[in-house]
């Protein structure tokens, strides 16, 4: 899957939530952030901390391939 802009990372990062079986309740607490983060974040929110987003994504066992 191409990532060109927060929406579409977004929904990656909700199908894969959802393929692990994780409710965002769950995500929040296992990443150590907030739930209001994980639902702006799958939202697509613009202004997600980077940080915490890549933070998410690594917990998620999302690979991302810059080219």
């Amino acid at each position: 899957m191409i990532i060109t802009d927060t929406n579409s990372l977004a929904a990656l990062i909700r199908k894969t939530r959802k393929e692990q079986n994780l409710t965002q309740t769950q995500l929040a607490a296992v990443c150590g952030v907030g739930l209001r983060f994980i639902v702006d974040l799958e939202k697509g929110k613009e202004t997600c901390q980077i940080g915490k987003a890549l933070k998410v994504i690594y917990l998620l066992g999302i690979e991302l391939d810059a080219k």
